[in-house]
């Protein structure tokens, strides 16, 4: 696909635009949530597509980025496509954007191609609902294009991606706001307070409806354990008793909540989600990669914040559920992002640290680059470098009660499949 595609992330959407008329307009095919935000946007798509599933629509789930292949971007019905489908519908996007004089001197990027591919799939697959989650801001992302929206959602908004969306916290809201539609429901997170006047604006100025999760609802009776959460979830349009979630931390409570709230403001226009539906898929979610236990004894923990506000949620819920336990963290990172701050974040637990670094990936810091930055932090002993992930688990698992990793996605989608592997085979310690 790289060869069809243009080097790195162009802005604007004339491009995709071009393309997506192309091949007859498939953005247009049913309608959509529309997700956008720095953290939680994938587990909001995540609770939203299976409380969708669950009531009998039969969906789309569009996600970025992947953790081990391209193929798991685009969900139908809860299963993602083969990828021979995938290679087929590609070779039909390619071959129109080659007949084009103007795309083929100046073509998509690879998240347009793949966008514009997972669209054609969705259309022909007739689905009833789509739920997409932007891949970079929102303003310029090619998921804007969207043409049927039931309902555009912002998760929590931080710092990240500056070098594309803005310096300021508030300008990089602004280019993730701008996605509200005219008549339409806007949900907001609103965790950011000073972000708040920032949506009504924009909602004022387009024409949207906003809702503000902390003054539309509420939640009573809350749990969080290892295993998932349970709550109540309150609202005038919405109130649900015993809702449970295998997703777990008091983060994914926020953005569980945030998809309830979405749902509730467009249960006219799909007849068929019911309370009883939404139940059963919110039970049902998963979001691999995020406060995702692998294995409780010993217990293995994987998850891929990689900005320090994700970080600071993360250690927040490693705090509460596990708060007598020694912890272990096995941490690689990308050299473009906020490394130092997280590390500075992970260490507030006085956990032992084992730095990695991602084989074959030369975006990665190095082991001992990481293990340099972290000296002179409040560390349980001096922090090991490792090149191997694997080598490094191995070394956590020696001394410490919970071993965490975390840092990347990039991290979470190589090691993930190999100690589920291992683990299946109950031989971790032996194998590693």
């Amino acid at each position: 696909m790289t060869r069809f595609s243009s080097k790195g992330a162009q802005p604007g959407l004339e491009r995709i635009g071009r393309l997506f008329q192309l091949l007859g307009d498939p953005q247009n095919s049913w309608p959509a949530f529309h997700v956008v935000g720095t953290n939680g946007k994938g587990s909001t798509c995540a609770f939203l597509d299976a409380s969708l599933r669950a009531s009998g629509c039969r969906t789309a789930f569009y996600s970025s980025p992947h953790l081990v292949t391209p193929a798991e971007r685009l969900v139908i019905d809860g299963t993602p496509l083969e990828a021979r489908e995938w290679l087929d519908a590609l070779r039909r996007v390619t071959a129109v954007l080659q007949q084009d004089s103007t795309l083929a001197s100046a073509p998509p990027s690879y998240f347009e191609l793949l966008t514009a591919t997972a669209f054609l799939l969705a259309a022909e697959r007739r689905v009833e609902v789509i739920v997409a989650e932007a891949g970079l801001g929102g303003r310029l992302d090619a998921t804007n294009l969207l043409g049927r929206v039931l309902c555009s959602i912002s998760a929590s908004i931080s710092r990240d991606h500056m070098e594309f969306l803005g310096n300021t916290l508030e300008e990089i809201a602004g280019e993730k706001f701008a996605v509200v539609r005219k008549d339409t429901p806007a949900c907001f997170m609103g965790d950011t307070v000073s972000l708040i006047p920032l949506f009504r604006a924009f909602c004022a100025e387009r024409g949207a409806v906003p809702y503000i999760l902390p003054e539309e609802a509420h939640l009573e009776n809350v749990t969080v354990r290892p295993e998932g959460c349970s709550f109540d979830f309150c609202s005038s349009r919405l109130t649900l008793k015993g809702v449970r979630t295998r997703l777990t931390g008091r983060y994914q409570l926020d953005n569980a909540a945030l998809a309830l709230l979405s749902l509730s403001c467009v249960q006219e226009k799909i007849p068929s989600l019911t309370p009883a539906g939404i139940l059963r898929g919110m039970e049902e979610a998963r979001w691999p990669g995020r406060l995702e236990v692998l294995s409780q004894n010993p217990w293995i923990v994987l998850d891929g914040g990689h900005n320090r506000d994700g970080v600071e949620k993360l250690m927040r819920s490693v705090a509460e559920l596990w708060p007598e336990s020694r912890l272990g963290i096995v941490y690689a990172a990308m050299r473009d992002k906020e490394y130092e701050a997280c590390l500075s974040v992970l260490s507030g637990l006085r956990p032992e640290l084992c730095t990695a670094e991602v084989p074959g990936m030369a975006r990665c810091l190095t082991a001992g680059e990481l293990r340099d930055a972290a000296k002179g932090l409040p560390w349980r002993g001096e922090p090991r470098a490792f090149a191997s992930p694997l080598k490094a688990v191995e070394a956590a698992l020696e001394g410490n009660d919970v071993v965490l990793v975390c840092g990347s996605l990039y991290l979470i989608g190589w090691i993930r499949p190999r100690l589920q592997a291992m683990l299946k085979e109950g031989s971790c310690d032996d194998t590693l």
